[in-house]
């Protein structure tokens, strides 16, 4: 059930402020690209592999050596990002590349980082506080 605390008390609706906010949210279409984006995201394999090409473009075999993986397994997840147009392929003779196709996903990327990295400073932040308030 619900917490008091997540739910009004008295049921009061802003019909100015409700029309004016349903018309400016994001359209159905452009929220499911979001929800793909970010289900593309929820895969740490794929995660690192994004990290590892925002440092430059490398072929199946080196980012399987980068992450510790098979190539089996990179390819397979390359496929998947390759269809959300978060990479693309650059053929040299018998060797195929990869890179990041726009620096987009990258910008979410660090900035999804850095709130990971405030959300982990925090417990720590007050950890260290408590301690020496004793």
């Amino acid at each position: 059930m619900f917490n008091n605390d997540e739910v009004c008390d008295l049921v009061q609706i802003d019909l100015t402020r409700v029309r004016k906010i349903r018309a400016a949210l994001v359209q159905p279409d452009a929220v499911q690209g979001l929800a793909d984006t970010f289900s593309a995201l929820g895969d740490p394999t794929r995660v690192r592999m994004l990290d590892a090409l925002s440092h430059g473009e490398l072929c199946v075999c080196d980012l399987a050596a980068v992450l510790g993986v098979s190539q089996s397994a990179v390819s397979h997840q390359l496929r998947l990002l390759r269809g959300m147009r978060l990479v693309r392929p650059r053929r040299d003779g018998r060797v195929v590349f990869y890179s990041l196709d726009d620096q987009h996903i990258m910008s979410i990327f660090k900035q999804t980082l850095q709130h990971v990295e405030e959300q982990a400073a925090r417990p720590a932040a007050r950890a260290r506080r408590s301690k020496a308030a004793r």
